[in-house]
């Protein structure tokens, strides 16, 4: 049988993801831009034996999700920038007790309440380091609506499989804009659920990974099926409970951040256009990318061999890709609509093997192709 296709936009294409995926509780309050994802879950995650909530603040729906995977349901909640900033301390408390969340926020223009219906990618460093203390993260960047989809199944897999919050960094343009998708079958995409413990209730310690199955990923109780555990925001030994041994502490702190370093080649994606003989690098993500591309086109029309690579996954940062990049293209360009966040990023990553310019964007207006191909020709007429 022929499968259907539909024409739908991206916040919907994120509520039919978080489905496939398992999704059993989400918990937000009402943001523009990402308001259709709630409305979208209240009509339909009741059906499928979930429940959907709307709390009293963006601080409130952080908690409710955290309780909510603790009860062992796959969680998400969905927010834009003044609410992923009210979010932040339980985005620390999740991270460090390690309980697998999706956040999914929808950029739109700051700070503050900034510009409720224009576009912006100027989380992308809040995303990493939003909450306070050293902590891993993981954030996916897809830039169409069926790559929303997909990574939206990506992020529930990730965040289950190594107990880990992982951000979804949208924006207003993809989230709004509409585009052709055809929905896989189920049992086409991989679903992944959390590590279980083996042992009996009085033997488990929530954080303890001697026996686990995963290096360094402890399997993952949850309340009310007999388990009793302590969970805290305060430094914990492998029992949950608090501890001022410095020794543990930093233990625990190293576990957690290298259990990111040990599996970041299954969270890390990238695309590569037309980089095989590219003489000029474009480094892009989200919306940004769409433009990126066409400009990539053009300049090939033009005679000019550039290349796009678009980091799917932002963090953690895969560095190998823009050190390898910068080693044959006599520059890069990274198009943001933000003043510089991952060019940052890139320059590091770079090592000074070229240099590395920004086409920026901070009006609410999107990033042009023809923005990118003049910066690139100004940039050749220069060498």
């Amino acid at each position: 049988m022929e499968k259907k296709a539909l024409l739908i936009s991206g916040n919907e294409a994120c509520v039919e993801g978080a489905l496939y995926a398992g999704i059993q509780f989400y918990a937000g309050y009402p943001i523009t831009p990402s308001s259709e994802i709630p409305e979208g879950l209240a009509r339909k995650l009741p059906k499928y034996g979930g429940v959907m909530i709307q709390m009293e603040d963006e601080i409130a729906a952080m908690a409710a999700i955290i309780g909510a995977s603790l009860a062992g349901k796959k969680s998400m909640t969905a927010t834009s920038g003044p609410g992923f900033s009210l979010k932040q301390e339980n985005i620390g408390f999740a991270s460090f007790n390690e309980i697998p969340c999706v956040i999914v926020n929808v950029m739109r223009g700051g700070p503050s309440t900034g510009a409720p219906t224009g576009p912006s990618q100027g989380d992308v460093m809040q995303a990493r380091w939003g909450t306070h203390g050293d902590h891993p993260i993981v954030a996916l960047a897809p830039n169409s609506i069926p790559e929303i989809f997909t990574e939206t199944v990506r992020a529930f897999n990730i965040s289950e499989k190594f107990r880990i919050p992982v951000i979804l960094l949208l924006d207003e343009i993809i989230a709004h804009m509409r585009e052709r998708i055809i929905f896989p079958e189920k049992g086409e995409l991989e679903v992944v659920d959390r590590l279980k413990p083996t042992v009996p209730p009085d033997q488990y310690k929530p954080f303890d990974v001697t026996n686990s199955p995963l290096p360094m990923v402890p399997p993952m109780a949850a309340y009310g099926t007999g388990y009793r555990f302590h969970v805290t925001g305060l430094n914990h030994r492998i029992d949950g409970f608090p501890t001022n041994n410095g020794e543990l502490i930093e233990k625990e702190l190293h576990r957690i951040m290298d259990k990111v370093e040990l599996y970041k080649k299954d969270m890390f994606k990238t695309e590569a256009y037309m980089l095989d003989d590219a003489e000029i690098g474009i480094v892009a993500y989200g919306s940004s990318a769409r433009a990126a591309k066409y400009a990539v086109n053009e300049l090939r029309k033009q005679g000019v061999k550039a290349g796009m690579l678009r980091y799917i996954t932002i963090w953690p940062f895969e560095d190998n890709a823009v050190e390898k990049l910068a080693q044959k293209v006599k520059f890069i360009v990274v198009p943001e609509l933000n003043f510089g966040q991952l060019i940052l990023e890139v320059e590091r990553a770079a090592k000074g093997k070229t240099k590395v310019y920004g086409v920026n964007r901070v009006n609410i207006e999107i990033i042009h192709p023809h923005e990118i191909i003049e910066k690139i020709k100004e940039l050749l007429h220069g060498i």
